[in-house]
């Protein structure tokens, strides 16, 4: 979960306390928040492939869409078996919804246990890369700059960044199938 990016950039892009952010806080509506983006990743345990989407809520309904696109996300790159889900303990991974869907397509669905963020480390540390080299990276204007950013940036990290993790290689690069969609640097 991020803070949304009000149109024409938030306290980060002008400073807090400054004319435009007074005046940004003037034209909005009494009581009117700028509201959150709810960031769902799912990553796969063996190669680090990660896929991310942006949506405005975490209700079950957008959690399973979520987990349909992200399989398809994976099937397009040969991971087709899923063995185990590890989920958080929120609401929209509690509802049976979800958790019918996820045993459909896995073995298993396991939740951590509240406060222990280690039983999800691949995620948590994903999340903090997320922040450090994209959300907080820089100044963004708008919430679709930073989404369509979300997206430019996960092609270079599935396809283009070392993992120190996997001998310094993309994650793509431990892919059993050969990928097509990317473009020689000689190109």
């Amino acid at each position: 979960m991020v803070g949304r990016i009000p149109d024409g950039g938030g306290w980060r892009a002008h400073g807090r306390g400054s004319a435009a952010d007074k005046a940004a806080q003037r034209a909005k509506p009494k009581g009117a928040r700028a509201g959150y983006v709810y960031l769902h990743s799912i990553i796969d345990g063996y190669s680090r492939l990660a896929y991310t989407e942006a949506h405005e809520n975490e209700t079950a309904a957008t959690t399973i869409g979520f987990f349909a696109r992200a399989r398809a996300f994976f099937a397009a790159h040969a991971i087709t078996r899923i063995v185990r889900v590890i989920a958080d303990n929120g609401s929209n991974y509690r509802a049976k919804n979800i958790v019918r869907a996820v045993l459909s397509a896995a073995s298993r669905h396991q939740r951590i246990r509240p406060y222990t963020p280690k039983h999800n480390g691949k995620i948590e540390r994903y999340n903090r890369i997320l922040a450090e080299e994209l959300l907080y990276s820089r100044i963004w204007s708008t919430e679709a700059e930073r989404r369509v950013a979300i997206a430019t940036w996960s092609i270079h990290y599935n396809y283009h960044r070392n993992h120190t993790a996997i001998g310094n290689r993309p994650p793509a690069s431990r892919l059993r199938a050969c990928v097509t969609n990317l473009m020689n640097q000689n190109n």
